[in-house]
């Protein structure tokens, strides 16, 4: 390996936002995921949304492929657990591998682990003796790839890491959220969508998708900006088999749209439900 930091590419001028999910807790079920939904929900809070999610298992190999694949992305990715010093963490070691750099003690962490372990020993009424092995273990911790920055965590000051749009925190989610949301409010407020947003729908009985696929692919392209979604659902207890159809963005464009899209049905026999409106 090198001890030069390889070249990362360029972010996207509007990038995708990814997810992964280290553990085979999670891939067992021993442990429930929560960090799926808290994501879409922190992106959707500052009008972004998650484009794409990764389960990985702790499997160096499969762990580093999709680290490659994150890094070689230009995405903004959020990856989540593993970065502990036990043997079953291989994240850090797999991030640096993706990236073909060495690890290495990063000082600013280095000082918020001894930090932790002082206060720790203290709070026990203990003497704090940083030589002690399982102390100098610690450290570990802080062991990322050249060329990282560090993610502070307000919980326990065990920071996480990012190296170029790749942001790594704990599985933990009482650390791992404040965390994301740090990263976003301090890296990217510049794609947050600070406009207003808008969804408008219609509940969809007796047609098929593939017959309102035109209808679809018309209006996005008359009403540029605008998203047409259909979500087909085939065992509703209320509506049986239907599909929800609508369109969603700016709130002007949507007030333009949607009345067309309902205009557009009618030369389908189809039954129409509820109208469905979400902000």
């Amino acid at each position: 390996m090198t001890h030069l930091s390889a070249p990362l590419p360029t972010l996207n001028a509007t990038p995708s936002f990814g997810l992964i999910i280290i553990g085979d807790e999670i891939l067992s079920g021993k442990r429930a995921d929560k960090h799926l939904t808290k994501v879409i929900e922190l992106l959707k809070a500052r009008g972004l949304q998650l484009d794409y999610a990764d389960y990985v298992g702790d499997s160096p190999a499969r762990i580093t492929a999709t680290l490659k694949r994150a890094f070689a992305s230009g995405d903004v990715v959020f990856s989540t657990g593993g970065i502990g010093a036990t043997p079953d963490d291989h994240t850090r070691q797999c991030a640096a591998r993706a990236l073909g750099v060495d690890l290495m003690l990063h000082p600013q962490a280095e000082a918020l682990i001894h930090q932790r372990m002082l206060d720790t020993a203290q709070e026990q009424g203990q003497t704090y003796e940083p030589h002690r092995p399982d102390n100098i273990h610690r450290l570990n911790m802080g062991m990322f790839p050249i060329g990282a920055q560090i993610i502070p965590n307000p919980y326990n000051k065990i920071a996480g890491f990012s190296h170029g749009s790749v942001h790594f925190v704990p599985g933990f989610p009482v650390m791992a959220w404040p965390m994301i949301e740090w990263v976003l409010d301090t890296h990217y407020p510049h794609l947050f969508q600070t406009s207003a947003w808008i969804e408008k729908s219609v509940i969809v009985m007796g047609a098929m998708e593939a017959a309102l696929t035109p209808l679809m692919e018309e209006i996005e392209r008359i009403y540029v900006g605008v998203k047409v979604f259909s979500l087909p659902s085939v065992d509703h207890p209320q509506y049986g088999r239907h599909i929800e159809l609508g369109v969603k963005g700016e709130p002007t464009l949507v007030a333009q749209a949607y009345p067309v899209l309902l205009a557009g049905l009618k030369h389908f026999n189809a039954q129409l439900g509820p109208e469905l409106v979400q902000k």
